[in-house]
């Protein structure tokens, strides 16, 4: 199956159909030079043949014709046919008289045709010579009319000489010149593959470069440049392909610069609000205690201080969790755990026991880092809660391994009964700071739980994915290798 597939491409190739279209064009030259030449060689042959014969024959006449009394008998007809016929024996013809439109001397004999062609007939009639090729029985003849005269005078005397000779000598050499056309146009094809494969080469050469360049260009090695020599079209393409190259590997040197920049400053900045954020925190604790002795107005400007220093506190603590990711400096910290009891633990952590069902089978055991699956599972759980609708089923399950696919997985999915998830957000629903709602420039959360999920589900090597239900709602679905005892990922 493998090879017919490899020959099935190798014969749609590039290089198959250049050679093929090389191989048509010298094909179709040659045979179209072989043809030419049949063609005129052959007029030659026959235009010869006629012309010695017509020549041969009135050579002929002129030397029988002044013993000939006017007017001929019948016998005098005969005998000046056979000495002209018996005179050009070489010519196998076959010589046929008359006299002022007579009967034909000798007589024609049964199925030997008509001895004087029609148009043949008018011409000799009017005093011209006529010549005409005929096909007599599946054979090429030669038919000659000649009006005799009186001695050197151009008046007619009345007498016509009829000639009828076959031409398979011509033929013979007719077919012997189209074998030797084939016999030269064949080699000649075949010779072609050799220039054809040369040229071929010269045409893939700087394609298959290009393919080269392009695979290197598509694994991150944006120095990669070809080649680029000759004035053709396809030097052209590669000195296109090096602008190329070059231009793309400034602008991506520009966007790694400017993305290492604005993570640099998100960690920075992040790291400097923590610390007055700690202090502002303390403090505002301390007066969201003694809000109830203050007056109304008051108690109500300290209790949203301290929702919207809580925001940000929240905020600030994603921030430096996803520059972490960013900066490659997360790490998994494994341990083996009952997954349930995992999930179990988050829900009550947070009070959500009661909002939230539950299919937690016992027994599910895997190595994975319990903080970073509880930030996974409380953020899908949370997210459910805010924009989703109860109630909010979660479930765990273990899959076994496929035969031909990866081990055995993990999968924790989170559902809710709400409206679902906009087919135009689905996309986006992991990108950092997305909103699918433009004029909603405040929100609870920080714009960045689910991607913080998805950098903790990609740190376990897993994938998490976000579809709509049939049913309604919207459906997280986090896949993880189902890893135990001593393996690792």
């Amino acid at each position: 199956m493998a090879r017919r597939l490899s020959l099935r491409t190798l014969a749609s190739g590039l290089r198959a159909r250049l050679i093929v279209a090389f191989l048509l064009v010298a094909a179709l030259s040659a045979f179209a030079t072989a043809a030419l030449t049949f063609r005129a060689a052959r007029t030659a042959i026959l235009q010869h043949t006629q012309d010695t014969a017509v020549d041969t024959l009135r050579a002929q006449v002129s030397s029988q014709a002044p013993d000939l009394h006017f007017p001929p008998s019948i016998a005098d007809l005969r005998t000046f046919a056979q000495n002209i016929e018996r005179a050009g024996e070489a010519q196998h013809w076959v010589i046929h008289v008359r006299y002022r439109g007579g009967p034909v001397q000798p007589p024609v004999l049964t199925g030997t045709g008509d001895v004087i062609e029609p148009g043949v007939g008018k011409l000799v009639q009017r005093g011209r010579a006529a010549v005409q090729r005929i096909s007599l029985n599946g054979k090429p003849w030669l038919t000659i009319g000649l009006p005799v005269t009186y001695g050197g005078s151009e008046e007619p005397s009345g007498l016509e000489v009829y000639a009828r000779l076959p031409l398979r000598n011509d033929e013979v050499n007719v077919r012997a010149l189209v074998q030797a056309a084939q016999n030269g146009a064949l080699p000649a094809v075949g010779l072609s593959v050799i220039p054809a494969l040369i040229a071929a080469g010269g045409v893939l050469r700087p394609v298959r470069e290009l393919r080269r360049g392009t695979q290197q260009i598509a694994k991150g090695a944006l120095d990669t440049r070809l080649k680029a020599t000759g004035r053709d079209e396809l030097a052209d393409l590669s000195r296109t392909f090096n602008g190329m190259a070059e231009a793309l590997e400034q602008n991506v040197a520009e966007l790694r610069r400017m993305e290492a920049n604005s993570r640099r400053f998100a960690a920075d900045v992040s790291h400097e609000l923590r610390t007055p954020l700690a202090a502002m925190t303390a403090v505002v604790d301390v007066l969201d205690e003694d809000a109830d002795g203050l007056d109304p107005d008051t108690a109500y400007a300290v209790r949203l201080i301290s929702e919207e220093t809580g925001k940000l506190a929240r905020m600030v603590e994603d921030l430096m969790e996803i520059s972490r990711f960013d900066a490659g400096a997360a790490a998994l910290h494994l341990d083996e755990v009952d997954v349930g009891e995992t999930v179990r633990k988050t829900l009550q952590a947070r009070g959500w026991q009661d909002k939230v069902h539950t299919e937690l089978p016992e027994g599910v055991r895997a190595r994975l880092d319990p903080r970073r699956i509880d930030v996974v599972v409380a953020n899908l759980v949370g997210n459910a809660l805010r924009h989703g609708g109860e109630p909010v089923r979660v479930s765990v399950r273990a899959e076994p391994a496929e035969r031909s696919g990866p081990g055995p997985r993990l999968l924790i999915e989170v559902a809710d009964r709400g409206e679902g998830i906009d087919p135009e957000v689905l996309p986006h629903v992991f990108d950092r700071f997305y909103k699918a709602d433009a004029a909603r420039v405040r929100s609870e959360g920080s714009g960045l739980g689910l991607a913080i999920t998805l950098e903790n589900v990609r740190l376990h090597n897993g994938t998490i994915r976000a579809a709509n239900a049939p049913e309604g709602g919207a459906v997280f679905t986090v896949e993880l290798p189902l890893r135990t005892g001593g393996e690792e990922g």
